[in-house]
């Protein structure tokens, strides 16, 4: 999953809200050098993209963009799965997603001084071009996947990616669809697990 799923899945916990947005940014035995519950999101994390990785649903999603971008389906499955996120009303109802989005920019930006340098270079675009609220918008996901590809080393074009998902854009949210209510409940439990591990 991308950022908003894993700011979703950090269940009110600031704490672990950084940990979950900042995981990929730290890398081998750093993450041991964070305060416990920033080392729980980081590790929720972990969990999440694991589960996520293997579930059936997913590997159909990723199916659609293998041929075009192999190794780099999953970067792409996670941004659309982002999307329908953020376009369930269940979850994120009227202006839920708006409010959902400033607060989570609020509560990061209030622990800036705990992020990796690189995430915090990021956070300040995430934040003034709110990424969050702009995975609804179909416009949002051409862009976030032309920054996938000038972040990618042997990437050169996300037109494909942008064909792909207009075209299976129906598959693409029964696949999320298949996938979102077990993820939630995964992370759920994983998350209790972490925070009763003292």
């Amino acid at each position: 999953m991308n950022y908003l799923a894993h700011a979703y899945l950090s269940f009110n916990n600031d704490q672990v809200l950084l940990g979950n947005m900042i995981s990929d940014f730290v890398k081998g035995k750093k993450q041991f050098l964070y305060p416990p519950e920033i080392h729980k999101g980081i590790l929720l994390h972990r969990a999440i993209d694991e589960f996520t990785d293997f579930h059936p649903a997913t590997q159909k999603a990723k199916s659609v963009f293998r041929a075009d971008y192999r190794l780099y389906s999953g970067a792409f499955t996670d941004v659309v799965f982002d999307h329908f996120l953020a376009i369930n009303k269940t979850e994120f109802a009227d202006d839920g997603l708006y409010r959902f989005s400033q607060e989570t920019y609020k509560k990061l930006g209030r622990q800036q001084a705990q992020m990796p340098e690189l995430f915090k270079r990021m956070f300040y675009y995430m934040q003034s071009e709110n990424w969050l609220s702009g995975y609804q918008t179909r416009e949002g996901i051409y862009q976030s996947f032309g920054g996938l590809v000038k972040r990618a080393a042997y990437l050169h074009d996300s037109a494909p990616a942008i064909e792909i998902f207009n075209r299976h854009y129906i598959f693409l949210g029964d696949c999320f669809n298949e996938f979102w209510r077990e993820l939630k409940n995964f992370a759920f439990n994983k998350y209790k697990e972490l925070m009763n591990d003292t």
